[in-house]
């Protein structure tokens, strides 16, 4: 009988890998099922609220409605492939509100974020007093409806109605709201009143974040409140700023409901077609032109996806040199 063989110098024993305990395999599969079950109803209702949506304006972008016959018959729809497309960018208004809404996004982006800012440091300061109180009083305001919010500016807006005009001309003032000067300025009042708040406490939040421990030792160095906030709190907040600039800027692209009252009570300088959500509202609801909406709404998606691409790049290339 041989004897058995020693094993070769220089090479490491393998053994074969323990197996595990009886019914861990079924508690692997019993923890993958209750994973699934939690995801699938987030994937469901992404493809149904996001997906399917998308898909259905991309199919109708690439069609239009043709008259049948000699224009007595019904219609038709007939594959237009890019022509819907190519509608809405030739159309003066389409391009004409592009330059409105960037000319809005140019004073409402740093009032809102300037604002929202300066006030969670003031809530923020350890100078404040009632802050439970102020947080609610800001962002109230955000709780109200967006339609029942224009519509009470609005009512402060209309001469013979505004006690706020009443007050300017008992002083010999007078202000037009609706002039072509100001118009602008009453559309980025009415929506910062409604939305500061509710960044206010986003920014807040990131605050109470900060460690008390950095403000201490910058207070003991010798720094003031003012540069406190604006050198440490606003630097370790980076990412919150960057958060909200990239919501409020998706946001003001698809402004809607302020311009359109606005355009009701007679802004002269407001027309049907202001903004592109205006522009995609009227082609689809009045003119009945679904292909020629649908290619306008997803030139405005491409937008908002370009502008997310835009304020990250430049928000982590400002954090990384915080």
């Amino acid at each position: 009988m041989a004897a058995p063989s020693a094993p070769a110098v220089g090479h490491k024993a393998v053994h074969a890998p323990a197996a595990g305990p009886p019914g861990t395999s079924r508690l692997r599969r019993g923890q993958r099922r209750t994973a699934a079950l939690f995801i699938v109803p987030f994937f469901v209702l992404f493809a149904v609220v996001m997906v399917a949506p998308i898909g259905y304006a991309v199919w109708m972008s690439l069609f239009e409605e043709r008259s049948s016959g000699l224009g007595f018959g019904g219609t038709e729809r007939a594959f237009a492939g890019l022509a819907n497309y190519t509608k809405a960018l030739s159309d003066a208004g389409f391009r004409d509100s592009f330059v409105h809404i960037a000319l809005y996004c140019a004073v409402y982006i740093p009032v809102m974020i300037g604002g929202s800012l300066a006030l969670a440091l003031l809530v923020d300061s350890a100078l404040a007093r009632a802050k439970r109180f102020f947080q609610l009083a800001l962002f109230l305001p955000h709780a109200i409806p967006g339609l029942i919010a224009s519509i009470i500016w609005i009512y402060l807006y209309t001469p013979g109605l505004s006690p706020v005009l009443d007050l300017i001309g008992s002083f010999g003032g007078s202000w037009d709201f609706y002039s072509n000067d100001h118009v602008l300025l009453s559309m980025v009042n009415l929506c910062a009143w409604q939305w500061m708040g509710y960044n206010m406490v986003i920014f807040y939040a990131a605050l109470q974040a900060v460690p008390r421990e950095v403000i201490e030792a910058a207070t003991v160095d010798g720094a003031g409140a003012f540069r406190t906030a604006l050198q440490i709190k606003v630097p370790m907040i980076a990412s919150a700023v960057v958060m909200t600039v990239l919501f409020t800027c998706v946001g003001a692209i698809q402004i809607f409901t302020e311009p359109k009252l606005l355009n009701q009570r007679g802004a002269p300088s407001i027309d049907t077609e202001w903004s592109p959500t205006l522009f995609i509202w009227k082609a689809g609801f009045v003119q009945h032109d679904y292909g020629t909406a649908a290619a306008a709404s997803l030139m405005l998606a491409l937008l908002g996806v370009v502008l997310s691409y835009l304020v990250t790049r430049l928000g982590n290339r400002w954090k990384a040199a915080q």
